[in-house]
């Protein structure tokens, strides 16, 4: 051990011996457990000279050492420097604004030159799942009520660093920035509607951050509530990761694209990788400072991205539950680049408004109970967004890599699409399968080529497709592939993209006419399923409130 590792075991209270840590508890007597450390950031707060930080007050104005808050998070994990919490202590971070970088408190280490490198240091590692080290927002215990907010400013590279980060909690914060601009907005050209490019030409560089949450090599990380939303670049930018839980998380209107998991040659991700109750929406526009509304979306001919959530090779087991995938300036949920063992499930989630394929996926895969509308043509007019970036990809609903042996399934959703085909599968041998059963299949008119409709699916592969009581409506050359129902009309309360509902109505063909054996014992809204299954994402008469909302429609500004 080094002697500024030996220091820091010191000041963390561990001493690690053969490869094991061991804990010291106060005044140098023995122990064998750790005594974590609580730790209070609050705005009225003080420095570390000031405040021990261990006590959630204010500063009183006068001494030093008081028993008070640092004021800022930095205080806790300055730039540039060794965390002054260790491994398995918490951080509450008091209600207010906090200004992440170049010029904020605890920031001495940073220069205007490089202000890109002011960012905080990395969180410390936990000592395990159970011991973990947590970041937490006040009200993290009571529904988040109110987050505070960690908004990067002077070109910082991100504002949440977890690099290296493992067994970690991070809860109820609210990270974004204080500028409207895009990071090289439209440096592609051919730009025709409103271009807003952050400065990069001289500092002061203006109140913009790249990233909102950059991690790499870290395992076992619970985010919760968290919100992230306006970056400049990237909302996360995440790879190597091991068993990471999101709940309750948005990921809103960030420059470049919401999720982006390719961090360069190897950005690999193992073990579960799950996502609840996640709103992945309007990223590759950019978001208005203070009001929150996207403008100037743009997509990848003008030199954009615009995934909602997209990585590069990766492995795992990819859950996606109870989420909203919408108004994304590519692909929604692009997980194609799956690489053997890994597997994806959606759902009960909503896709609607990608400008690419709303759901991507590869190896062996389960989509179910799931509202699929795909209008890729949404953005046609909106922003910078040029005739290329309209259902791109040929802007297929659902886009299905296969492999030789894998297996999807495609059970109980409601889907629509103006792309090329509702499904498109590739790559499959003939050893693989696919099952296609009890969805609402709704073609519509192909917007690339308006002569035809979507197809209701195209195979490039030799899988073997079971069909198995499907409806299927308004597809190219009326095909209706297996047993489907393909007469009259699915009859739900709305097929319309401006208002898109996959309510069944009264005397719908749908109701009590699933194949019985395939369907989820629960809908879309996790209502039990009758014995007599309905065809399609929500069972008649169980309904229970689907996310009917003007989020869904019109609501770019």
């Amino acid at each position: 051990m080094s002697t500024k590792q030996s220091l820091c075991a010191i000041r963390a209270g561990l001493v690690r011996v053969a490869g094991v840590i061991f804990a010291l508890a106060a005044l140098g007597a023995a122990g064998t457990a750790f005594a974590a450390t609580t730790y209070f950031v609050r705005v009225d707060g003080g420095s570390t000279t000031q405040c021990t930080g261990r006590t959630d007050a204010a500063y009183p104005g006068a001494g030093s050492a008081q028993a008070c808050a640092w004021n800022h998070p930095f205080q806790a994990l300055p730039p540039g420097a060794v965390a002054r919490i260790a491994g398995g202590d918490t951080l509450i971070i008091g209600g207010g604004s906090y200004m992440m970088g170049f010029g904020a408190p605890g920031a001495t280490s940073c220069a205007q030159s490089y202000s890109w490198d002011c960012y905080m240091a990395s969180v410390p590692s936990g000592l395990s799942a159970t011991q973990p080290t947590r970041i937490l927002g006040k009200g993290y215990d009571a529904a988040c009520p109110a987050a505070p907010e960690l908004w990067g400013t002077e070109r910082a590279s991100m504002v949440l660093n977890l690099q290296g980060s493992s067994n970690v909690e991070v809860s109820c914060l609210e990270i974004t920035d204080h500028d409207s601009c895009v990071d090289q907005h439209c440096h592609g050209g051919n730009c025709t509607g409103e271009v807003l490019a952050c400065n990069r030409a001289a500092a002061p560089w203006g109140k913009w951050a790249g990233v909102g949450i950059k991690a790499s090599d870290s395992m076992k990380v619970w985010l919760r509530d968290i919100n992230v939303h306006g970056m400049a670049h990237r909302g996360v930018l995440a790879g190597r990761l091991t068993d990471w839980t999101m709940d309750r998380m948005t990921i809103r209107a960030n420059g470049w694209a919401g999720w982006d998991g390719d961090i360069g040659a190897n950005s690999s991700n193992s073990g579960q990788m799950l996502f609840r109750h996640l709103d992945l929406s309007w990223n590759g526009c950019g978001e208005r400072y203070p009001s929150k509304q996207p403008f100037g979306c743009w997509g990848q001919v003008t030199g954009g991205y615009g995934d909602g959530l997209g990585t590069g090779a990766t492995a795992g087991n990819w859950v996606i539950e109870d989420s909203t995938i919408h108004h994304n300036t590519s692909d929604g949920l692009d997980l194609l680049y799956m690489s053997a063992g890994g597997t994806v499930t959606v759902r009960r989630t909503w896709a609607e408004g990608n400008a690419g394929n709303q759901l991507k996926t590869k190896g062996n895969s389960i989509i179910e109970n799931s509202v699929i509308v795909g209008n890729c043509a949404y953005f046609v007019g909106v922003g910078n967004m040029q005739s290329g970036d309209h259902c791109r990809a040929l802007g297929n609903a659902l886009s299905i890599g296969m492999t030789a042996t894998s297996v999807t399934t495609i059970v109980n959703n409601t889907i629509s699409s103006q792309g090329d085909c509702l499904i498109l599968s590739g790559g499959g041998g003939s050893a693989a399968r696919m099952t296609i059963a009890n969805n609402v299949m709704i073609g519509e008119i192909d917007y690339r080529q308006p002569s035809e409709r979507s197809c209701a699916m195209y195979t490039e592969g030799t899988e073997q497709v079971a069909w198995d009581r499907n409806f299927v409506t308004g597809v190219k050359n009326a095909s209706c592939p297996g047993n489907s129902l393909c007469v009259g009309l699915p009859l739900i309360t709305s097929s319309l993209y401006s208002n898109f509902n996959p309510i069944p109505l009264p005397g719908s063909p749908l109701i009590n006419t699933a194949a019985i054996g395939r369907a989820p014992s629960l809908d879309y809204n996790r209502v039990p399923r009758d014995a007599l299954p309905d065809i399609g994402a929500i069972e008649y008469g169980a309904q229970g409130g689907a996310p009917i909302d003007e989020i869904f429609n019109n609501s770019f500004g």
